[in-house]
């Protein structure tokens, strides 16, 4: 069931229990496959990275894209990775952050009938602070923001929880509940750096598979914690298979960093791939604290998970 973006965030039936398979009659098993298109670091030969993310799913049923890099290296990587952006239904976008929407433009030239699902505050103008107090833009590019202003009616706007493609949704706003989360920087709505920027836009992705949920982290600037447990509400508290993304973790703080840990072996999560924005002295505590659940989530790495019997 597609939920609406104006209905208040509620279970989607479709993840209370392992999605049926919607593969061809006589399949034993569904897959969803989880490629990383843009990331910093890279995973193979000839592909390159930025400062980005972008992660591109393709279920049996149809393709998608969650967020899109900085640039257009989001369209060099693909055809390396064996992927066909052309065949692309739907982009979403965590949150209006420039290292996630620059690539907006080009990927739509490419997939000009695929739908655009973000929250409506990816459209405002963002600043980030600097060490020597000024601040820089850091919101959507221009051709990005001409992209989703000239969208219509393929533009979907998700405040609440929301469904792209067969059974993979973004989860709208989530709530700020814990004491030691924060959006992870100084980051403003004013160039002055005087009115702090609550970043609600940000959301994640997530899907059922037969082992759990998987989820797909933009920067988490709403705290990972704070994601999971919304998530958990979402599908009436399945397990968490994985988590797959950016925890902006890159100047937390050493309580935050325990109470993060604490969290996610509290959440028993099952495989963690810290990316993007974690910062390395973060990601090395992941991996130290969780040697045997930690993978690698650079550009090329690839994860296929089950999505139930048929």
């Amino acid at each position: 069931m597609k939920m609406l973006a104006n209905e208040a965030p509620t279970a989607p039936p479709s993840l209370t229990t392992p999605a049926a398979s919607p593969a061809t009659p006589g399949a034993r098993n569904a897959s969803i496959w989880v490629t990383v298109l843009v990331e910093n670091s890279v995973h193979g030969r000839q592909l390159q990275g930025e400062h980005g993310l972008a992660f591109h799913l393709r279920t049996d049923r149809g393709q998608m894209v969650f967020d899109t890099g900085q640039s257009e290296l989001v369209a060099r990587n693909a055809p390396l990775l064996g992927v066909d952006l052309d065949a692309v239904q739907a982009i979403a976008l965590s949150h209006g952050h420039y290292d996630h929407t620059g690539g907006l433009a080009t990927l739509r030239n490419l997939a000009p009938r695929a739908r655009l699902f973000l929250h409506p505050d990816a459209l405002i103008n963002r600043f980030s602070g600097q060490p020597d107090g000024s601040t820089r833009e850091v919101g959507l590019p221009d051709a990005a923001r001409a992209v989703v202003c000239e969208g219509g009616e393929a533009v979907v706007w998700t405040r609440a929880a929301t469904e792209v493609i067969d059974g993979v949704f973004l989860t709208g706003e989530i709530p700020r509940e814990t004491a030691f989360e924060d959006t992870g920087g100084r980051f403003y709505l004013d160039e002055a750096g005087t009115q702090p920027d609550p970043l609600l836009d940000d959301q994640a992705l997530f899907f059922d598979t037969t082992e759990g949920v998987v989820v797909l982290l933009g920067c988490a600037h709403a705290g990972v914690v704070n994601t999971l447990r919304h998530i958990g509400r979402l599908t009436q508290g399945r397990p968490v298979r994985a988590v797959l993304g950016g925890f902006h973790l890159l100047s937390a703080s050493e309580a935050r960093l325990q109470a993060t840990l604490e969290a996610l072996a509290a959440l028993d999560v099952r495989m963690i791939g810290a990316a993007h924005c974690t910062g390395p002295a973060a990601t090395a505590r992941l991996w130290a604290a969780f040697p045997d659940r930690c993978c690698t989530c650079a550009v090329g790495s690839a994860f296929r998970f089950q999505r139930g019997l048929s």
